[in-house]
């Protein structure tokens, strides 16, 4: 009967799930999605351009980011 070896040094490897720029473009995401809300803040002309549609498209493009970052394959070693 054969014996199975195995290298442990394969097989054992705990690292990071992504890569660094996927957590620079999740990080870019969430200050995104924040100047977005800023954007949306404030009581003063709530019809106003920048509230109305400045600000959804700021926030959306920051959650597509997100998704992209989140998305995005490691590049082969």
């Amino acid at each position: 009967m054969a014996q199975k070896t195995s290298n442990t040094s394969e097989n054992n490897y705990v690292g990071f799930v992504f890569d660094k720029q996927n957590y620079q473009f999740l990080i870019a995401s969430i200050v995104i999605v924040f100047i977005g809300f800023i954007l949306m803040s404030g009581d003063t002309d709530i019809y106003s351009f920048r509230k109305i549609v400045l600000a959804p498209i700021v926030i959306i493009g920051g959650f597509a980011l997100g998704f992209f970052a989140i998305l995005k394959k490691r590049k082969a070693k």
